[in-house]
Parts: structure tokens; sequence; C-alpha cells
């Protein structure tokens, strides 16, 4: 449509028989109105194929309507779930949720952040990367770019939400030690991340309930391709004495693990036990199912956007921070066993 030919508030005005600026109220839902009108000049706005100006509209409203998301990987089933949820919840409210993928790089991190701010979106929900800077988050609040961290470090004067990582890793490690499992190999994404820190920090307080020392040869935390895990997963297992299990922090971690085994010739879980942090549809269809501990993907995205609409509503400043510990729980399938196990055959 031309801008010619494009129907603008006025021409919705006339044809509901309204001035322009009942019609504004009525379309906007500001201000007094009566319900009728409101029918009115939406079926008028409607009948015209109506289009507001979003530029001129943000500008009147100081508003775009658009919240900014960041996360570490988008084809993280993860992220994808998060995503979902908190895209669900912000739609509800009137809002739109713009995502970028920042590969984990604090450069293309702050594009994003600098590109997000040129975008006018009316907030940020942060969520992992690497070197992260908590001042840069509050910097960024002061500035008026309302932000909430999700599972990383943030301002103490911020709200955010993080999922209980270390209790995750905790009560894996604590499974495997109960089966008497002494040497348990771990494999995390990057130990700079708030999750891997708080994963690796959980394992280790396990084995010192237990009082075995911690052993960093058996503690791979670096990249996170599938190729990589496969081949530290190689490595592990040419240790003298080998791990007897593995503890794999998430998707990618446990997919090449499992792959490394296999060209190792190694059987789950009669050679080797693996249990996973961060249920996905691999540890639910693999053969046997690898047991797991998880969290409610749908509920971190409500609660992110709940609180991205509570900061919204707040203005400026919040009252009082909130904070979310999201719990996990343990999920036992087919893939632990005591060490040295093998069925008579």
């Amino acid at each position: 449509m031309s801008d010619r030919s494009r129907k603008t508030i006025k021409d919705v005005a006339a044809a509901a028989g309204v001035s322009i600026g009942t019609a504004s109220r009525a379309l906007n839902r500001t201000g007094r109105v009566s319900e009728a009108t409101v029918i009115r000049v939406t079926k008028a706005a409607q009948k015209l194929g109506y289009q507001p100006d979003a530029i001129a509209q943000s500008l009147r409203l100081k508003s775009t309507k658009v919240v900014g998301m960041l996360v570490t990987d988008l084809s993280n089933p993860f992220f994808a779930g998060v995503i979902r949820a908190a895209e669900k919840r912000l739609q509800q409210a009137g809002y739109a949720l713009l995502v970028g993928n920042t590969d984990n790089e604090k450069a293309r991190e702050r594009f994003l952040i600098d590109l997000f701010q040129r975008r006018r979106v009316d907030g940020l929900i942060a969520g992992p990367c690497e070197s992260e800077d908590a001042e840069m988050l509050e910097e960024l609040d002061r500035g008026g770019l309302p932000v909430i961290g999700f599972d990383r470090d943030f301002g103490a004067g911020q709200s955010g939400l993080h999922v209980d990582h270390r209790r995750a890793a905790f009560e894996a490690t604590r499974h495997l030690l109960n089966l008497g499992h002494e040497r348990i190999a771990l494999l995390s994404s990057s130990s700079t991340l708030s999750p891997g820190r708080e994963r690796i920090a959980g394992y280790a307080a396990a084995l010192e309930e237990r009082g075995i020392a911690l052993n960093n040869a058996l503690i791979r935390a670096h990249k996170s391709s599938m190729e990589f895990v496969a081949s530290e997963a190689l490595s592990l297992m040419s240790l003298r004495p080998a791990p007897t299990a593995f503890l794999c922090l998430g998707t990618r971690m446990l997919a090449g693990t499992l792959q490394g085994l296999r060209q190792n010739g190694l059987s789950v879980p009669d050679d080797v036990s693996v249990l996973t942090v961060g249920d996905t549809d691999l540890a639910r269809l693999y053969a046997p199912s690898i047991s797991a501990v998880t969290w409610d993907l749908e509920s971190v995205g409500q609660m992110l956007a709940e609180l991205m609409l509570r900061r919204l509503e707040e203005g400026e400043s919040e009252s009082e921070p909130r904070r979310i510990m999201i719990p996990t729980q343990f999920i036992d399938r087919e893939s632990c066993a005591p060490p040295g196990h093998r069925p008579e055959t």
C-alpha cells in the first residue's frame, strides 16, 4: 500500500463518527471511552484495513512493546524451551520477543546489545556469556534499559533467575557415588559461565562429602562441540585407572560422550555409567535411556517474562530486586549401575 492510499487515524475517526482523539483512545485502550465506542472504532479500523504507524506509536507511547533476549546457543533445546515459554507470556501482555544468539562471545553480545538499544527495545533478558560483566548490566539498567539476568552474574540491585545448577550436579554426583563410583569424569561447557562454575562446585562438594579428593584430570570444561567432547571421552578412557562413570553437563556433552564411548567399544551401563544434567529427547530415547537431572523449562521462561513485565510496570527502578532459584529433580533411568557391573551371558 502506498503512503497516499494508507489509511490514517483521521480516516478511522471519520468512518466511526468520532473525534480523532476518541478514535486513538479506543484503539489504544487508554483514557475514558465506552466499550460500545471501542467496538465501533475497532470495526471501522478493520474495515478500512488501518495499520497504526509503529514508529510514531512508539515515539508517542515511549515504548516499542518489544523485549530483547540474549542466549548462548539458539539450537540448544534448553534455550529453545525457555524462549517459547517467555515469548508466549510476553505476547499475552502485548509484547514481542526479539532473540539474539551470542555464540558465547563477549564481542558479539556487546554488538547485539547495541543493536537492541538502537531498535529501542523496552527491556533486555540477558542469558549467560563468557566473561560475564555484572557492572555492564547495571550500567544498562541505570541508563534506562531494564535488564533481567538469566543464569548469569548480574548486579546486586537487579532482578534475575538462576537454575540451581550446583544442587543438580551435587545430586547427580551423589547418585553415582552411592552406586560405588569414585572415579567420575565430568564434562562441561565453559567453566567461565555461571552454570558451568556452579555445576563444577556441586560436583566437588559431593566428592568432598565422601572424603574423595578432587582430581582435576577427570574434569574437562572447555569447548562445547560434540566432536571435542567425543575426543575428550576417548582421552579420559585412556587414563589408568579409567573413570567408571561420566557426568555430562549439557546436551552436546552427552552426545559427544556417547559417541566417544561407542568408538571405544564400551557399553552403557555394563562398562561405564552415564548421567546427564538436563533432560532431552536424546536422554529419553537413547538405548539404554539416560538418567538425568532436569528442571521445568516452561517455568523458567514464564518467570523470566514475569520478572520483565513487573520491571517494566515499575518504571525506572525496582523497590526490591527479585531473585528466583529454579529447583531441579532427578530422573532415574537405565544408564547407571555399580562399577564393574556386567550381567552374566
